[in-house]
Formats: structure tokens, sequence, C-alpha cells
């Protein structure tokens, strides 16, 4: 059996900041258990990989000083690291009287979170930074950026392993019990001992965190999001970044374009629940994972609402008929059309659920007195990663 201080379970982007500040802080011996043989095969490499400065998140919010400090922070450690990224800009376009009101909230809360930001008047205006895109009123931020999720996640890895810290991929977490000295971890590989960790297991973290009985209030939903890409011949339709003003009401964005790093211009999410927590094609069934889902009182309650329902079939169709996903891609870009989109990828998100019902917004950490289980890291969590890891690695200094 090995033994190390920390076991880190979860080698992601969270996981793996996790591991970098605490071997900047502390002396411990920190050991990172990653189920997969290659490094950022779910959250923290299936994402748009977008840079989201803050403006979307309430001030003085957990989410606004992350994002707003991770973007920064972000973008100075991809130029140390030779990581891609790029200062795009995004702008977020309002359709309707509704949403053209809304643009005032973004922009009271880019004041209050420091954003750059301005507020564009017309069609005229808009399409001076994107020339195909149509709204009555938009929101640009010219401080959002496009980063390369995979190599960032592989800058990570390479920088704690300098530092000291074991990195053990293939090496699948199936039970954590606790002894009398810490934990017992359970692999595929081999079991660990530790006397402190940190589950940040992503899809997984609700699942082992109640083998302890930790956070048995919620549950993950896994929720897929499926891109598609513009064709070559068609990537000149969006520049930068086109978004869709966000409905407060709703946890989910919305289809939006996204250029990326490598020139190509992805079109997505949709948002649709998952028939598994690993289920990336419409056609994949994990029938324990399904089940787990549909009986959990969390998401009945969930489901109870008519807004929801109507905000499920919608989805569902995006994902089985790309005709419904055109034309949701054409609300921003009317050019479009369904010839010009590729199938790309897909990616799941972990969606925190409680027991009554409501969808978990914010990130959430349960802390025990000899571990720290991050049951949400929710979006933005790619962009939040680098002070997120520092604050739990912080929390976690204080139980020593």
């Amino acid at each position: 059996m090995m033994h190390h201080d920390v076991a880190i379970v979860g080698g992601g982007c969270v996981g793996l900041s996790v591991a970098k500040h605490l071997s900047e802080q502390t002396d411990f011996d920190v050991a990172v258990l990653e189920k997969e043989h290659h490094l950022a095969q779910h959250q923290s490499g299936r994402n748009s990989g977008v840079l989201h400065p803050g403006f979307n998140y309430p001030p003085e919010s957990k989410k606004a000083r992350f994002a707003t400090e991770g973007t920064r922070r972000m973008k100075a450690y991809c130029a140390d690291h030779d990581v891609p990224c790029e200062e795009l800009g995004v702008l977020v376009v309002a359709k309707t009287d509704r949403e053209a009101a809304h643009l005032e909230t973004l922009a009271d809360q880019a004041e209050a979170n420091g954003v750059a930001y301005e507020l564009l008047e017309s069609q005229e205006a808009i399409r001076e930074h994107e020339p195909h895109a149509v709204g009555q009123r938009a929101f640009y931020a010219p401080e959002a950026a496009s980063v390369d999720s995979q190599q960032y996640v592989y800058a990570l890895a390479r920088e704690v392993q300098r530092a000291g810290v074991s990195l053990y991929t293939g090496h699948a977490v199936s039970r954590i019990e606790h002894t009398a000295s810490g934990y017992r971890i359970t692999t595929s590989n081999s079991d660990v001992a530790a006397s402190y960790l940190v589950n940040a297991a992503g899809l997984h973290a609700d699942t082992l965190a109640h083998q302890v009985g930790v956070g048995e209030g919620y549950q993950v939903v896994p929720f897929r999001g499926e891109y598609y890409e513009l064709t070559p011949e068609k990537a000149d339709l969006c520049q930068t970044m086109i978004y869709p003003t966000p409905d407060p009401e709703l946890p989910f964005l919305g289809v939006h374009y996204t250029r990326r790093t490598d020139g190509k211009v992805i079109v997505g999410p949709n948002a649709v629940l998952a028939f598994g927590r690993e289920a990336y094609d419409n056609t994949d069934v994990n029938p324990a994972d399904l089940a787990e889902t549909l009986t959990y009182e969390g998401f009945r309650k969930l489901l109870a609402s008519k807004t929801m329902l109507s905000v499920a079939w919608s989805e569902l169709n995006k994902s089985y008929r790309k005709q419904k996903f055109a034309e949701a891609s054409q609300r921003l870009v009317p050019e479009v059309r369904a010839e010009d989109l590729e199938k790309s990828y897909a990616g799941i998100r972990a969606q925190l659920v409680s027991d009554d019902g409501e969808l978990v917004k914010d990130p959430l950490f349960i802390e025990r007195e000899n571990a720290v289980h991050i049951l949400n890291a929710v979006s933005p969590g790619l962009t939040s990663s680098l002070p997120f890891g520092e604050h739990i690695a912080e929390r976690l200094a204080t139980k020593v």
C-alpha cells in the first residue's frame, strides 16, 4: 500500500490546481489519483475553453471573485507555460426588449466586478465587432479569452510533478474508507493510505462523498452538452465569441459561438440529460447511472417545474434533430445553415441537484476534520481553477 500525507482524487484542472498550491504552500507529500491513463478526458478537457471574465455573476459572490481573478491568473499562467490562449473578447447579443434590458444588469455586474465592457446600441455597432451577428443591442467584454484546456491541464500536471507531487494515472477510485489515521482509498490499481483527502472527482464526487457520509442531500445529475463546428469555409461567420443574453431563470446558457485557439469555430452546447455520467454520445446508456438519476427524488422534483420540462424537451430536440440545433444557432447568426455545421465533440456537466429539486448554481465544497469534498465546481470551473484550487489548498492547510 502506498502512503501519502494528502490524496487528491481527480486529476482535472481543479484537482491539479489544489496539488499545485499545496506543493507551493506546504511540505505535504501529495498524491493525485486519476482514473484515466490520459488527462483531461472529462469535464476539464471537454468544454468550450472560454475564460469568462466575471460580468455574468453577482458582485461579491464566489463565482464573481473566482472568475475575475481566475481569468487574469490563467492568462498569465498560459503565457508562462506556453499554453495557447487568445484574448478575443465576447459579444453578448440581445434579440428582444427583455434581453436588451437584461444587458443593463450585466453592465452593472461588470462595473462592480471590475470587468471592462461596452454597451453597443445598434445593429451597426454590433457588426463592427461581428459582421454576421444580428441583434438590437449587445454587451461587449474584451477580456474574454479562448484557451486550450487540455494543454493547460497537462501544463499543471508537469508543474506539480516537478514540485514532487506523485501523479498516478490509471487509478480509478472505487472506495473511500475512514481509518484511525485518515483514509484508505481503494483504486483499480493499488490501495492508497492518506492522512488527508481532497475529493475532486467531478462527475463522481458525490458518489465518493456519500461513502463517508458527506453531502447526502445532493446528487450529481449529468447533462450532456453537444457541440458542432462550422465548416472551414464558413468559419469566418464568427470572428471571436458570440453569446446569447443569459436567462437568469435558467442554469444553462444556450447555443453560442466560440473561436478556439486552433482556429475552429465551435457552436453549442445544448444541455440534455445524459443517460450516464460518461455517456458522451446520445446513443450511450449506462443503465445503473440512468436508474440512479430517474429514481432520485431531487431530479423528479426538478422536472415538476413546467419551465424545466419545456427546456428539457427543447434541448432533447437539439440533440436528435440537427435542424433544431441549426435553428438555435441561427438566432445569433442567421446566415448559418444546417449543412454548415459538422458534428464535433460533447462534454458532460456534473450538475449538482439538491434533494428539494434545486439546481446548485454556486461552488460547493464540504469540509471535514481531515478532508475537503468538492461537490460542485460549477461553471466557470476552468476559468476559476487557479484561485479555487488555491482556496481549497488553504482550507486543507488549516486542518494540520
